[in-house]
């Protein structure tokens, strides 16, 4: 993850890209979630009666009800979640400097989990930011304006609108040169 800055020349760009976005994260979205349900699914022979494999599983429950409702507005809910999961995670947890590392299987199930939210806030972000860019289209800017889309940890936080005007000398490329082709005798 990291932070770019990224040109477009028009909102279609901008709206292609977006979209864009949204499919692959919500195809890695799937691929963890059918990844975590398998593991559940082995787990549960094993693991069944165990508390964490308990918690496990239903938040997992709720994840998938969730995956197939619109996304709630509701931010407490979240805040709450990791606070409270955040003391399990410790519990399985070595730390190695600044890197955790557990042999655990409640390991391999937690980071699936944090990284399953973390794509579905991601795929949310990008959603409300196709919205506002859809508004910014009835504007009716067109081609005369450059977007520049600041985008910090792959999710895009600002844009500037950048007057193209009348820039046409800046937009093309003059090709001038000499060829010279040495000449060949036969004799």
């Amino acid at each position: 993850m990291g932070t770019e800055i990224r040109q477009f020349t028009s909102i279609k760009e901008i709206v292609d890209y977006t979209s864009n976005q949204i499919l692959q994260n919500k195809a890695l979205f799937e691929d963890y979630s059918q990844w975590l349900g398998t593991l559940l699914r082995d787990f549960e022979k094993e693991n069944k009666d165990e508390e964490w494999y308990k918690k496990t599983a239903a938040i997992q429950k709720n994840l998938k009800s969730q995956s197939k409702q619109p996304p709630a507005k509701s931010s407490n809910n979240k805040k709450a979640k990791g606070k409270g999961r955040k003391g399990e995670a410790e519990s399985c947890w070595v730390y190695s400097g600044e890197l955790q590392i557990s042999f655990a299987d409640e390991a391999q199930t937690q980071i699936l989990f944090e990284a399953i939210e973390k794509i579905k806030a991601k795929i949310q972000e990008f959603e409300k930011f196709k919205l506002a860019i859809q508004q910014l289209s009835r504007l009716g800017l067109g081609t005369s304006v450059t977007y520049l889309i600041y985008i910090q940890e792959d999710s895009p936080k600002k844009i500037v609108l950048k007057s193209r005007g009348n820039t046409k000398g800046n937009e093309s490329f003059n090709f001038a040169a000499e060829f010279s082709v040495p000449a060949y005798c036969d004799q």
